[in-house]
């Protein structure tokens, strides 16, 4: 029963590590949409990153512990942090500016419209 009881924590503890990641993903959302870029890295200015790194750090850092949670537990990858790494780097012209961009994605994760 020890096992069981170690994989139910764990499974806690990824629910608790999936809520700080929404939670925080929300938070930088509302910020971007604001009119503050830099979140989704589309442009090319040098001092942009830096002003959001320790937010995409500490985004990648839930995002790897939820993921090592999750591959004990056998589940899949946690879906929210990848399609936010993936929706990361360089875009197009025709691409949308981020502030849209962050209220869509707020759009969707809250159900707020807006926009």
């Amino acid at each position: 029963m020890a096992k069981g009881d170690r994989l139910a924590r764990l499974d806690e503890r990824r629910a608790e590590l999936e809520s700080e990641y929404a939670a925080a993903l929300i938070a930088a959302l509302r910020t971007t949409a604001a009119g503050k870029w830099g979140l989704f890295g589309h442009n090319g200015d040098r001092s942009t990153p830096a002003a959001v790194a320790s937010t995409i750090d500490s985004l990648n850092e839930l995002g790897d512990a939820i993921d090592g949670a999750r591959a004990r537990l056998a589940m899949p990858p946690y879906e929210l942090h990848q399609q936010f790494a993936a929706s990361r780097g360089p875009v197009g012209p025709e691409a949308v500016g981020e502030p849209k961009q962050a209220q869509a994605w707020l759009d969707r994760l809250t159900g707020d419209s807006r926009g």
